[in-house]
């Protein structure tokens, strides 16, 4: 069993390599060239590995680059899963750790290459496309996890446009030029704010912490 255990470990390993591998070599290129001047084709070449095989890893070229946030898809779920307290408040904390820490998710982060790679995603059409089936998803999970009904899915869908429109305001302002340092306490004070305002408005049982409350009331 651990023999067993321990091969299937390592070709997970091994395949989380090759993903991460691939996927760098596609954003470089992207980056020196623009993303519709690159084919898959020569990524796969720079890979050194198949066009098939790299289809077989990333069916669309977009996923080249959404992979590097793809463990981000489904966040808001797992917190609130996780979570003891109410679900926005669990959620308020986790972007403000986020901030903290400069988590390049919430776009309070001046690395230049956290910038150049949010440049690549904001101004690259149809990357941003693809990102947005990653948000529907991620305010789909976190609908089921909040109760899957109507009030559910309103919840879900404002909470994520919150964190999307504070992340993406905090990118613009330092790509931009101000450093990031130096705009954290506005953007914990907009952050506040924000979750705030959608804590206000949640449906009561949204407000409370999970399970202490099973009644549906109307927003």
């Amino acid at each position: 069993m651990n023999e067993i255990g321990n091969e299937t470990g390592l070709r997970e390993r091994k395949k989380r390599r090759m993903y991460e591998t691939v996927s760098d070599i596609a954003i470089r290129l992207f980056l020196e060239k623009g993303f519709d001047a690159v084919s898959v084709a020569e990524v796969a070449a720079a890979a050194e590995i198949s066009k098939p095989t790299l289809f077989r890893y990333f069916p669309a070229k977009e996923d080249l680059v959404l992979y590097r946030i793809a463990d981000h898809e489904g966040e808001a779920a797992r917190v609130v899963a996780g979570a003891a307290g109410a679900p926005v408040e669990a959620l308020r904390r986790h972007f403000l750790e986020g901030l903290e820490r400069g988590d390049p998710v919430t776009g309070l982060n001046d690395d230049p290459r956290v910038l150049a790679f949010h440049g690549l995603l904001y101004e690259t059409p149809s990357l941003v496309a693809r990102a947005q089936l990653h948000q529907e998803r991620s305010e789909a999970a976190l609908a089921e996890v909040l109760g899957g009904d109507l009030d559910a899915r309103l919840a879900a869908g404002q909470i994520m446009a919150v964190q999307r429109i504070l992340a993406l305001e905090n990118w613009r302002r330092i790509a931009a030029g101000e450093r990031a340092a130096e705009l954290r306490a506005e953007a914990v004070a907009a952050a506040e704010r924000a979750f705030g305002w959608l804590a206000a408005g949640m449906p009561a049982r949204l407000r409370r912490a999970r399970g202490q409350d099973t009644t549906t009331p109307t927003l």
